[in-house]
Order: C-alpha cells, then structure tokens, then sequence
C-alpha cells in the first residue's frame, strides 16, 4: 500500500453525497475507500459497497457500526442523519480519527456535543462544502458589512422533494454571515415564516424563505433590497460532484491537524 494514499471511510455511503464522495474518490490517485456505514435498516448492510457505488469500493463491506468503519481509515466522512452524528462522534474519539461532518440539521444538544468533542479529535464541520458556497458566505458578510439596514436581506433557498431540513444548513450560514456583517445575532433578527397579517417588515431583519420540489440539487440567493435597487448573490450547484470533492478537500486537509472545530473556509483559507 501506498503511505501517500489516504484511507477514507464514508458514513451515510447509500446517500446522494455517500455516492458522489465514491464516484470522487474513484477519481482521485490519492485516496481510497477503507471503510463504509449505512443506517442499520438499510438494505446495504453486509453488502459490498462496489455493487452500490463503484469500483474503488470493491471489497469494503457496509456496517452500520461507525467503529467498525472508521477502524482502517485515517478520516471519516460524515453524510449521515443528524441522529447518527452523536454515535459517530464518540467513535471516532475512541479511535483517534479525524472526522468531517456534511450532515445539517442538528439540535444545539447534538452541535454541543460535536463542540465538546472537537477538544480531543480534528473535526470539520460545515453545512456546505463546496468552494463556491463558501466564496458566497464571505461575500455575504461584506455586503452585509457595507450595506446598512436600509437594505433589507432575505435567503432564498431551493432543494429537492426529499430533503428533510428547512431551511437548510447553507441558507442558515448564509443568515450567520449576514448577521455578523451587521454585528449582530442572526436568532436576534432572523424571521422564519410569514402567514396571514403580518405587519410591516421590522428594520434589520433577516428573512427565510423554503422550496422543496422535484431534484433541485441546491439553490441559494441572498438579496439586499434598498431603495431603487436589489443585490442578489446566487450559488445554484448541477451536481453534488462539487460537494464532495470539497468534502474530500477537507478530508486531505484534516490529517495532522490539531485537535479542533474547523470550517471549510479554514479548508480553504478565506
């Protein structure tokens, strides 16, 4: 074996991203899958995760024991549900392992606890990986910097039928970006729904608002709406192969790192 080669598991492999982290892989020379975990009702368990997704995973039997899948890696992938994460965790504190985690939608019980185990193991932990998102999270928070509350800011976001939080992770960050440009908290400003009479719009406000139909991979749009003119900033991603080269950016970059809570925006240095 190659000592250059970086052993990976992925936890969640049956996903949309499990797969696209495969398909990333297969693609990459230096990397290769060591390890994969599924839910324990999956279908998937006891399988050969090449009859599921690809060749590079040829050989690497489905668990749903995260410390049997991340025992051969040196770093796991965490695209799991928000439930999984605590389990997840304490297993790659027990073994040592680096873990990145793309899962969103966790309770402050669940974040607390990723916080609290950031002080023994490397944990990256973002609600978007990709490149582009993280550039629009930056640009968000100059804007918002630059822009006084004359401009009022919503975060439109769009996915598919099947995506279980709202709103999503991204379009949460993109509100903390805005927030923090403006020196406040977004749970100070942020307004969620609106139904009915709802009264004039309050200064400084940060809106939501949700569509979840069809495929939609992800589309996100913040807007600062002044007086005769509007500024939108857009990320629309066609496929999830971004995230998961961004996931595996991470991954690469997490080896060796200090024991710690880090963002993509560490990853990539912005």
């Amino acid at each position: 074996m190659n000592d250059s080669v970086i052993s990976i598991a992925i936890l969640g492999i049956s996903g949309r991203m499990g797969q696209a982290l495969v398909s990333a892989i297969d693609a990459a020379n230096d990397l290769r899958l060591s390890g994969a975990m599924d839910s324990p009702d999956s279908r998937w368990i006891n399988q050969d995760a090449g009859a599921l997704a690809g060749s590079s995973a040829a050989g690497v039997f489905v668990t749903d024991s995260p410390a049997i899948a991340i025992h051969d890696a040196q770093v796991a992938v965490n695209f799991t549900l928000p439930q999984a994460t605590p389990a997840i965790v304490s297993a790659c504190v027990a073994a040592g392992r680096a873990l990145v985690i793309g899962t969103t939608g966790h309770s402050a019980e669940q974040l607390a606890i990723i916080k609290q185990s950031s002080a023994k193991i490397a944990i990256m932990l973002a609600p978007n990986m990709s490149l582009g998102v993280n550039l629009l999270l930056k640009l968000t928070e100059l804007a918002s910097k630059s822009l006084n509350e004359d401009y009022d800011i919503e975060v439109f976001e769009a996915h598919h039928r099947n995506k279980k939080d709202a709103p999503s992770g991204t379009a949460l960050a993109i509100g903390e970006a805005a927030a923090k440009g403006r020196g406040t908290m977004l749970a100070k400003v942020a307004v969620y729904a609106r139904h009915g009479e709802t009264g004039v719009r309050p200064r400084g406000a940060i809106g939501f608002s949700v569509l979840r139909s069809g495929d939609i991979v992800g589309d996100h749009t913040v807007t600062f709406a002044g007086a005769g003119e509007r500024i939108e900033l857009t990320h629309k991603a066609q496929d999830r192969a971004g995230y998961a080269r961004g996931a595996l950016q991470a991954a690469r970059w997490l080896i060796g790192k200090s024991p710690g809570l880090y963002s993509m925006q560490d990853v990539l240095g912005i």
